[in-house]
């Protein structure tokens, strides 16, 4: 702009205009920056401190985020999904009543009445209890089902004696419903956890764009004064008029970054409102004079203590949801391998009723029977069944075993990972305090340079573009200063998401 202006200087120089000629130049000169409008003159967004009404603080963000945020009502649903499907599985062992009868008659002839009525009531060590009446009358009815009119009701057991002792498949289904549970919450504090992160993430850059939007405001204030004062020199004669010029081409250059400015921070505003949501589920939008919290000052720029990054790690491999998430896999694998290691045991099951005339069984009268009447009043029956080969049973849980070796490296792999994580972002965490505070003495040189230059400018020994540079390289230097002020914001958020914790 320097060199512009010097050859603009040159050329006018080169002109040659007689006394009429010059006196009608400086005559349209004169008339031109006396017609010369300010363009778009900004209105600061806030040139005091806001009012604490209008303040939209990080941690109301994160409240609406956590309550009414579609995601995160969608993440809260998956321990009620759980919850339910440890329901389901203790259904395996809801009591259960069935009744049947079978009669034929022919021709006016009775041939058979065949009634069995059962209650069983499995229970959690693998056994059944069953109690029941059965009646079997008639001409032709089967001997191994005859009774007498008077029918029979008995009491008894179903123990497996070998596979299905220690563990049977209702047992592994509840287990492994309850290991799903802890998995079901481990995805929700992690579906959580992202979003709160991003969502902290997305509010700095909204306040790092307001940030801007005033600084930038504020830049294209004090152009538009400069250039309101250098025109008025030059009217005066006390400035040559290509130094007027400058002061409007820079002038409209900030207006131009201004206006930018406010689009990324209305950009910024609408992206920030995709978090919002009321109690209806129905969008909402942030009031046009929402602001920001101030970004991180120099209070908040604290160091990170060797113990404390020690610390987060140790928390965060315990409560990382990442590594809950594996280590609930590893439970329910658990579980489907005590399973299949019972299912290479023979099926060797036992049946024994109790057995008493009449109904309904009367547990007293039985207590008070003799010896013998127990010895002949029951019925009896035992089961074998056992495959020579076991082909399918072990091939189940050699793939078990790898699922499980497979989970084992996931969980390795990820505790390093979550490890590396936690120290890394403590590193940006260190560095960007470093960088902050090298730029916090940037920007009060960048200030005393200006200053300096504009007590020259007044003073006559500096020109105005040298003065737009200096206040070029200041705002550059507070611009500069606010991106690593939300960038240290940022980190902190990332570092508590790090550790297995919220971004708030």
């Amino acid at each position: 702009m320097k060199r512009i202006g010097l050859g603009a200087t040159r050329c006018m120089g080169r002109l040659r205009l007689g006394p009429a000629g010059r006196g009608r130049a400086l005559l349209l000169l004169v008339l031109w920056l006396a017609w010369v409008p300010v363009w778009a003159q900004p209105t600061p967004v806030a040139a005091a401190p806001p009012d604490s009404g209008q303040v939209f603080t990080l941690a109301d963000l994160l409240n609406y985020v956590a309550l009414r945020h579609p995601v995160a009502r969608q993440a809260g649903l998956l321990p009620e999904r759980a919850q339910q499907e440890v329901r389901y599985a203790r259904g395996l062992f809801d009591p259960a009543a069935t009744s049947k009868y079978y009669g034929k008659t022919f021709k006016g002839k009775e041939y058979f009445h065949d009634w069995d009525t059962q209650l069983r009531i499995p229970v959690w060590y693998g056994l059944d209890v069953k109690a029941g009446f059965e009646r079997g009358v008639g001409t032709y009815v089967n001997p191994e089902n005859y009774t007498s009119p008077a029918g029979l009701s008995y009491v008894g057991i179903s123990v497996p004696l070998a596979q299905g002792l220690l563990i049977d498949e209702r047992r592994a289904a509840v287990r492994q419903a309850q290991a799903l549970r802890g998995l079901a919450e481990a995805e929700r504090r992690s579906a959580l956890n992202k979003l709160l992160l991003q969502a902290a993430k997305d509010y700095w850059e909204w306040s790092l764009n307001y940030q801007r939007l005033q600084l930038l405001d504020r830049n294209a204030g004090l152009a538009n004064v400069r250039f309101r004062a250098v025109r008025q020199r030059v009217l005066l004669g006390d400035l040559a008029a290509i130094d007027s010029v400058e002061a409007l081409t820079e002038m409209q250059n900030r207006q131009a970054t201004l206006s930018q400015a406010r689009v990324q921070f209305r950009n910024a505003t609408l992206l920030l409102s995709n978090y919002l949501w009321d109690d209806q589920q129905q969008p909402l939008d942030l009031p046009p004079a929402a602001v920001p919290q101030p970004l991180p000052g120099p209070t908040d720029w604290r160091t990170l203590a060797p113990d404390s990054v020690a610390a987060l790690a140790r928390q965060a491999q315990q409560i990382h949801p990442d590594l809950q998430k594996n280590r609930a896999k590893l439970s329910q694998l658990g579980v489907e391998q005590r399973l299949l290691t019972n299912k290479l045991l023979p099926k060797l099951t036992l049946d024994y009723n109790l057995l008493q005339a009449g109904q309904p069984f009367n547990p007293e009268k039985a207590a008070s029977l003799s010896g013998s009447y127990l010895e002949n009043n029951y019925k009896l029956g035992v089961s074998f069944a056992y495959p020579l080969l076991l082909r399918q049973e072990r091939a189940k849980l050699q793939l078990n075993r790898l699922k499980v070796r497979e989970a084992e490296l996931d969980l390795q792999q990820d505790t390093r990972e979550v490890q590396t994580t936690v120290r890394t972002v403590a590193n940006d965490w260190e560095a960007l305090r470093e960088q902050l505070a090298l730029q916090e003495q940037v920007v009060r040189n960048a200030e005393q340079l200006r200053n300096g230059e504009q007590i020259r400018f007044e003073n006559g020994e500096s020109s105005v573009f040298l003065i737009n540079s200096r206040e070029a390289s200041l705002v550059s230097a507070r611009v500069k200063l606010a991106e690593l002020q939300s960038k240290y914001a940022q980190t902190q958020a990332t570092l508590r998401w790090a550790a297995g914790g919220t971004a708030n």
